[in-house]
């Protein structure tokens, strides 16, 4: 049974809290100058993450100065393809670049480098043993679609064009990497919960590019597989799934998936969410990030009416994607008022 004072975890396991609680999505980062200030100090993105004193310390950062009822782990979802044998770095105003990308390269011909995981874990458990008692710990991997589109194209692209191009082609190949992803990730949050962290959140940012078709193959039946895994080995442990721009597939990977929590990106009416999702599904979201960035008036008009819309739900207030580094701190002050009040 989830912690009576842990908000976040009764939520996921299906009540309705006396108060709704939230955590935002990139909580930790760009937007806070101590984060900044840290970064600064040390280098690249990668050698934050994999610095597990700096990793945790940037975790906890959005917890001392808003008290979240959630932290989530800082690190990234190409932490999983690095584990399996490409390189990862970061170009500065770029993103990410995985080398060699598999439209040009095997599978078959990568060494798999478990260990680049262990930094992650040293993370996890320094931040479970430092949270207040009343925060809950997330998790998160990336789920196998997304995280395939950057192994294939070797960055991230808006279309997801060489990805979808490579699945028609060779669809027996693709799903090889698929599961070589599913297979990973199992072990990867497997060990995340082992070490601490509370709930675990699947990010399938590029979800909405896919036909019904490809959804059903590449979204719906990995994340099924990873959900039943982890489940037969952490049986309490909450499951949020967030494929971002599913929009009308939402229900069918609901059912499908099995997970334990819907995350809803900013493009969902809530109160299409609250009509079509199956009754008691706790759902997670769905604040437009530029609503934040807004702030005044539009914010609040854009936090009541999704408190109203779930005020029968099991309801998680979140974003419906990641906090933007140019929002302003004291408008994420002025939704933590709206929510807890």
């Amino acid at each position: 049974m989830p912690s009576a004072d842990k908000l976040l975890l009764r939520a996921l396991a299906g009540e309705k809290p006396e108060k709704t609680p939230v955590w935002l999505m990139r909580q930790a980062g760009r937007y806070l100058p101590e984060y900044r200030a840290l970064r600064a100090q040390k280098g690249g993105f990668l050698d934050l993450a994999t610095d597990s004193e700096a990793a945790a310390e940037v975790t906890l950062q959005p917890i001392r100065r808003f008290g979240f009822d959630g932290a989530i782990l800082f690190s990234d979802i190409l932490i999983v393809p690095w584990a399996l044998g490409q390189e990862l770095r970061f170009e500065a105003g770029e993103g990410p670049r995985l080398s060699p990308p598999l439209v040009d390269a095997a599978l078959d011909s990568l060494a798999r480098v478990p260990t680049r995981l262990e930094p992650v874990f040293a993370t996890v458990e320094k931040v479970a043993a430092a949270l207040p008692p009343q925060t809950a710990f997330l998790g998160f991997a990336g789920s196998p679609w997304t995280v395939a589109t950057y192994m294939i194209a070797g960055q991230g692209s808006r279309e997801q064009a060489e990805a979808r191009r490579y699945a028609y082609r060779d669809p027996a190949a693709f799903q090889a990497i698929i599961d070589a992803i599913a297979a990973m990730t199992v072990e990867y949050l497997s060990a995340q919960i082992a070490r601490g962290v509370e709930a675990v959140q699947l990010f399938d940012s590029w979800a909405g590019s896919l036909s019904p078709a490809q959804f059903e193959r590449w979204v719906i039946a990995p994340t099924a597989t990873i959900v039943g895994k982890l489940r037969a080995r952490h049986p309490g442990t909450p499951i949020i799934g967030f494929p971002k721009g599913a929009g009308g597939k939402l229900p069918a990977y609901s059912r499908e998936t099995a997970v334990d929590a819907i995350g809803l990106d900013e493009t969902v009416d809530p109160a299409w969410a609250e009509a079509a999702l199956p009754v008691g599904l706790p759902v997670q979201g769905n604040l437009d990030p530029l609503a934040l960035i807004a702030g005044g008036a539009a914010l609040e008009t854009a936090v009541a009416r999704i408190l109203s819309v779930f005020r029968e739900r099991p309801h998680v207030f979140n974003l419906g994607h990641g906090i933007l580094p140019d929002t302003p701190i004291a408008h994420v002050e002025q939704l933590l008022t709206l929510v807890r009040r």
